[in-house]
Parts: structure tokens; sequence; C-alpha cells
């Protein structure tokens, strides 16, 4: 059985703030989530998987860094880049 996969280009283009972006913070923030609610799939069939456990907290603390960043820079595209994601309540 194969896990599914994340689509990469899907992300990046919903997300890019001009043509050739791939590596803004809403980008980075975005390929992130994704790959933390594949990960929370994962953990519903294997609970006792501790090591991408360590991997999912590594990301989720990166994902963290990169949101108190973009707060820190530019408040409006870190309230839409939230709204979209549905991250923070």
């Amino acid at each position: 059985m194969s896990a599914p996969t994340i689509d990469k280009q899907q992300v990046i283009g919903s997300n890019r703030r001009h043509d050739g972006d791939s590596g803004s913070p809403e980008v980075q923030i975005a390929l992130i989530t994704e790959r933390v609610r594949h990960l929370q799939d994962h953990f519903r069939g294997h609970p006792k998987d501790h090591s991408s456990r360590r991997g999912l907290l590594l990301m989720v603390g990166r994902r963290n860094r990169l949101l108190k960043y973009l707060a820190a820079t530019d408040r409006e595209r870190y309230l839409e880049l939230i709204r979209k994601l549905g991250l923070r309540k």
C-alpha cells in the first residue's frame, strides 16, 4: 500500500507571491503544513511510530518559527496565510 503524495507544484502555485517564487515564507509554511497533515493521517494507523513523530515535532517547530517571522515582518500577509491554511483557531 503506497502512501498518498503531496502535490508540491499545486501547493507552491496556490501560495506563491509572484511567478518563479518557491522560497517565500508563505510557500514554505504551506508545504510544511501539507506534510504535517500527511503525517497526522499516518499516525492514525501507526500510533507507535515514534521516530516519525519526532520529525513531525521538528516540522511543527520550523513552521512556528516561520510564522513568527512572517507575523513580525508583515502582519497582513501573516493573517491572510493563517486564514487560507486554516491555522491558529
